[in-house]
Order: C-alpha cells, then structure tokens, then sequence
C-alpha cells in the first residue's frame, strides 16, 4: 500500500523535472530573452510574491474560476443527465447544444459585458456559459451508457426518483463527471484570463496584460506556471481523491 502511494507521487515528480530539463535545453537553444529559463521565471515568481501581487491576483482569479465552475458542473449535470435519459428532450434540445457548443467564447464574453456591463456577475456568467456545453456533452453521453439493469432493479424495487438518481445512476455517472470536471478546470480557468484581460481591473489575466505591455515574459511565465500549479494541486489532491472515494463501490463489487 505505501509504495503504491509512493509510486502515485513519484512519477509526477520525474515528469514534472524532465519538463523543466526540456524547459532550459529550449531556453538555451531559442535565447534567454525570448524564452527565460526556469531559474529566471522562479526569480520573477518570488518578486510578484513578495509585493504581495501574486497573491492578490491569483485569489481573485481562483474565486471567479470556482464560481464559473460550480455554476458549470451543477446546470451541466442537471441538464445533461435528462438528455442523456430521455430521447425526446435530446432530439428536441440537441440542436441548441450544438449551437452553444459552437459559439465562440469571445462572443459570449464580449455579449455578456455589452448587456450586463462590466461586472463580476457578467465576467463569471459569462465563463460558465462557455463550459456548460461541454459538460452537457459529457454528462449525457455518460447517462447513455448506465447500466439498464441496475436501473430496471431499482423500478422493481419501487425506489423513489430521488433514491435511483441518488444510489444507482449517479454513482455509474461517476467517471464521466471527474472527466468534465477535469476538462472544465483546464478550460474555464483559460477563458477566465480572456474575461480578465478585456474587462476587469484585476486577476491573473489583466496583469498579464500588463506584462505583455512591458515586454516581460518573465513575470507572463510566471503568472502562468504559478496558476497552473494550484490548478494541478486541485486535481491531485482534490479531484483524483473525490473520484477513488465515489467509486469506491466499484472496488467493493469487483472483490466480491
């Protein structure tokens, strides 16, 4: 059991360090202004830490990403799942899916502040409107795909709505909302800094923009490896654990 738990951290460790050597064989070969090495950027990163600036502007945009989220994954699931069950609303309603998940993010972006103004409710309405879509996609393929025996046994057993959705379809959904709650991270937090960057006054994205201004690649890099670095942490020690922990009834049923 321990070097399993072992073998779980050590791989991301050699593969976080093997990209770091790609990082500095590029920097060496492309030139330290155009791509400053890791040593460089870790410079930069402790500067913005201690101004205080990083902190400020990595909460800000880690609050407006959750919110985005949270809205995503609760309208998608709830969406997604009556789709994914019922042929009639998904023939009804599937054209519209396809039309939101074809609307470029920067229209809705640009819509939601034009009608909305600039606000944090538009700023993160507006983000979620993008990854809604996506999860709907996801959701309703995975609800597609239940076992119709479990749910048959359920009708037997007279179990109401709420317990068939509770214990036995969203525990076989399991998987299916990890994978776009995972997507959904990697992407909303992307359109997050377009958000920032074209109508608020602060977040990772407006400094940035900032940055670009100044030509300092060193702070853009920073910034950059400094978000993704909270967004891993969030899946290693957040989502991955979330998911083993509900489909853990799948490893209970495969040893018995």
């Amino acid at each position: 059991m321990r070097l399993h738990a072992t073998s779980r951290w050590v791989m991301p460790v050699l593969s976080i360090l093997l990209l770091l050597a790609v990082w500095q064989s590029a920097t060496l070969a492309i030139g330290g202004r155009l791509l400053p090495g890791p040593a460089t950027v870790a410079a930069a990163l402790l500067r913005e830490a201690e101004t205080g600036a990083l902190f400020h502007h990595l909460g800000i945009t880690l609050l407006r990403v959750l919110g985005a989220f949270t809205i995503a994954m609760s309208v998608g699931v709830a969406l997604g799942v009556p789709m994914g069950r019922s042929a009639l609303l998904d023939r009804l309603f599937g054209p519209w899916l396809v039309f939101f998940l074809n609307l470029p993010a920067l229209v809705v972006i640009v819509l939601a502040y034009v009608w909305f103004g600039l606000t944090e409710a538009a700023a993160v309405g507006a983000v979620a409107v993008n990854k809604i879509p996506n999860t709907m996609v996801l959701v309703r393929a995975g609800a597609r795909s239940v076992d119709e025996g479990l749910m048959e046994m359920a009708r037997v057993y007279r179990l109401s709505p709420f317990e068939r959705l509770r214990h036995v379809l969203l525990p076989q959904l399991t998987p299916t909302i990890a994978a776009a709650a995972r997507s959904g991270l990697a992407l909303i937090w992307k359109i997050v800094l377009v958000v920032e960057l074209l109508g608020r006054s602060d977040g990772v994205g407006f400094q940035i923009n900032l940055l670009f201004q100044t030509f300092d690649v060193a702070g853009i890099l920073a910034y950059t490896v400094a978000f993704v670095a909270i967004v891993q942490l969030l899946e290693y020690g957040l989502l991955q654990p979330v998911e083993r922990h509900c489909q853990r009834w799948r490893r209970i049923a495969a040893e018995t």
